[in-house]
């Protein structure tokens, strides 16, 4: 009961990105039938993402001109990101022109999209800009395909990634936190993998199995709230959204994950929304109480501590693909 009360509020009109979502990632609906066509041609029209597209300068940037970064988190880059996730599609006008703003500013040295200054990729850039493309519809962009050729090239050999700067190779390393690179190719289709990308897929996704998800160094807390936007913060559900939609979804080493996730549920079926973002460490802390002007502003949607329609639309279809 508390389950289908769960998705009778995700269903809810008010926001179709949720409900398309929910019908296609967790109820299984083909794309085709007309219920899913409906709430999909909603998605830019009612709801946060027609709210954040209304923000949107018709440059094909928000907050800032140029700084496709700044302000964090609710310039260009984060704000595409959320996008993505909220299933935005280079079908909109809107979108499309956003994303080719964004990759015109970010190339890859090589050809590819995602470049931090200079040609430069960073993992966690260039494999969220990567993931979110894809979502959008860029797949088969030959922007894109190169991009994913480089998270291959600048891999660990032992699998996995790291957050280090990197020019054209692996740097040393690694870390669950690095979890961007596994999510875009999780989002990639597998018609489109070569073998080295397969090899790299299993190398990475063995590292974070073998930590099951959580166990490197001392304990992190913010690994065990739940957010959203996402951004380049890793929580256990980052890790369960990756590993489930790679196959993993029977894999042993994912119990103590679920336990987790199962135990943060609520008694009326969802989950909450536990932060919009980590907490800075001491470090942090002490660079921002310096420079006020630089703290992060969250990009939020939902409200931190309560019911949260996109943690209760990823904790389902993550239970979905493990057949609870």
């Amino acid at each position: 009961m508390a389950t289908d009360a769960a998705l009778d509020w995700l269903l809810e009109p008010s926001q179709p990105s949720v409900r398309f979502l929910t019908l296609t990632q967790v109820l299984g609906k083909r794309e085709s039938s007309p219920e899913v066509r409906a709430a999909r041609a909603q998605i830019p029209r009612k709801g946060w993402v027609a709210e954040t597209l209304a923000r949107r300068n018709p440059g094909g940037w928000w907050e800032r001109e140029g700084g496709w970064l700044e302000p964090r988190f609710r310039g260009t880059t984060w704000t595409m990101l959320a996008l993505a996730d909220l299933g935005a599609s280079r079908s909109t006008p809107a979108v499309a022109d956003s994303c080719e703003y964004w990759m015109g500013r970010s190339p890859l040295a090589g050809g590819g999209v995602g470049g931090f200054g200079k040609g430069k990729g960073h993992h966690c850039y260039t494999a969220n800009m990567a993931r979110a493309l894809i979502r959008m519809g860029y797949a088969d962009d030959p922007r894109v395909r190169r991009t994913m050729e480089w998270l291959v090239r600048t891999s660990h050999p032992k699998g996995g990634w790291t957050c280090r700067w990197n020019r054209d190779g692996p740097a040393p390393g690694r870390t669950l936190d690095a979890w961007e690179g596994l999510a875009a190719f999780a989002a990639y289709p597998r018609s489109y993998w070569t073998a080295s990308m397969r090899l790299c897929v299993e190398r990475a996704a063995e590292f974070f199995l073998e930590r099951e998800l959580h166990r490197q160094g001392d304990r992190y807390e913010p690994w065990y709230r739940f957010h959203w936007p996402t951004h380049y913060y890793y929580d256990l559900l980052v890790g369960l959204d990756c590993l489930t939609a790679l196959g993993y979804g029977k894999d042993p080493r994912l119990g103590y994950a679920l336990d987790l996730l199962r135990s943060k549920r609520r008694k009326d079926g969802r989950w909450n929304l536990d932060a919009h973002q980590t907490d800075p460490d001491a470090e942090g802390a002490r660079w921002f109480a310096a420079h006020p002007e630089k703290r992060p502003t969250p990009l939020a949607f939902e409200e931190a501590g309560r019911p949260s329609k996109m943690i209760t639309l990823r904790a389902l279809r993550v239970l979905a693909r493990v057949g609870s």
